[in-house]
């Protein structure tokens, strides 16, 4: 068993597991009271976890609403991330990363998240019809202005993160990773590693479901997106399901959780990653961080890529409208 090296962002040692804060407030299941939330996350910093992860998307503010109200009183205690660029109207969203935009977006931020300064923030999703420069500026400036600390981009691609590089260093490229999503390996790592840019994987775990306990999506909650996600769907998640399950028997055989095999496989794949696995449950929260200095052998890393990959996975990870809005590289289809 191999241990994990220090990570950084923005030269501030991190914790390889970080916490991903959106299920808190909305997406997945049911979100906990904003009491049991606050709990929750005084209970990982208690135990190690110094990198929360947050969006304005999220609950439409109720999340950064939820850590400034809980954590503001131990704002030292860890590397704070937040992000801007989707905005909801209704029953629709719509991405925007025009500068006007941005300098509302962190001062709204900045209130509800109970700060002066935001160690990270994050262009959450390409806006096509603003060039990344101008967005990428206006984050600069607020540098400057001493009210972030430095500038993140999500799902974005490598052409994206070097034109974004040329204005400013971007410190953080966060895009989802696991044995299940490959699609940062076709350029995007790469290109972190050449700038010196961290790689943040989100849904390390795949969306909860290479853990091994959801066996039957239908039963999700309503509301719950992964009910509409391909991946998740008849036939997919039969072949899915399998593939999991098969992942189990490694993770056995490894003697570690399913959820730990998923981020110590992450982990693996370069010392320029972080993970941010997300949960609203103490009982997995203390699981993915258990084993925060552990990665797995070549053995088991090599037996994990060929059972689970992009030829072997059934289905695209977002349905086709919300594809769109997603700047990553895609593979060939075959």
């Amino acid at each position: 068993m191999t241990a994990t090296k220090a990570r950084t962002i923005a030269g501030h040692a991190v914790n390889p597991i970080g916490l991903g804060c959106m299920s808190l407030s909305w997406a997945y299941g049911v979100p906990p009271s904003p009491k049991d939330g606050a709990k929750l996350l005084h209970h990982a910093l208690d135990i190690g976890y110094n990198h929360f992860d947050t969006a304005r998307i999220y609950g439409e503010g109720k999340n950064e609403t939820l850590i400034g109200n809980a954590l503001h009183g131990r704002r030292k205690e860890f590397f704070l991330a937040s992000k801007t660029g989707i905005f909801v109207e209704g029953d629709k969203r719509r991405v925007d990363c025009r500068p006007e935009m941005i300098r509302g977006a962190i001062e709204e931020s900045l209130r509800l998240l109970k700060t002066d300064h935001i160690d990270l923030y994050y262009l959450h999703r390409r806006d096509f019809s603003t060039p990344i420069e101008d967005s990428v500026g206006e984050l600069a400036r607020a540098i400057e202005a001493g009210k972030i600390g430095s500038i993140g981009l999500s799902e974005m691609s490598a052409q994206t993160l070097r034109k974004a590089a040329a204005i400013h260093p971007i410190a953080a490229m966060q895009t989802e990773y696991s044995p299940q999503t490959r699609n940062p390996e076709i350029a995007v790592l790469k290109a972190c590693k050449d700038l010196g840019t961290t790689f943040v994987a989100f849904s390390p775990v795949g969306r909860g479901s290479l853990c091994g306990t959801l066996r039957d999506p239908s039963q999700l909650p309503n509301g719950d997106l992964r009910k509409s996600w391909p991946r998740f769907i008849g036939e997919n998640w039969t072949t899915n399901l399998a593939l999991i399950d098969a992942f189990g028997n490694i993770a056995r055989d490894a003697g570690v959780t399913q959820a730990q095999l998923a981020l110590g496989w992450a982990l693996a794949k370069g010392e320029h990653i972080v993970t941010i696995p997300g949960t609203a449950n103490i009982a997995h929260l203390e699981e993915n961080i258990a084993r925060h200095n552990w990665i797995p052998d070549e053995a088991t890393l090599a037996g994990i890529d060929a059972l689970i990959n992009q030829q072997t996975v059934a289905g695209p990870r977002y349905p086709a409208g919300q594809q769109r809005s997603i700047d990553t590289e895609e593979f060939d289809v075959v």
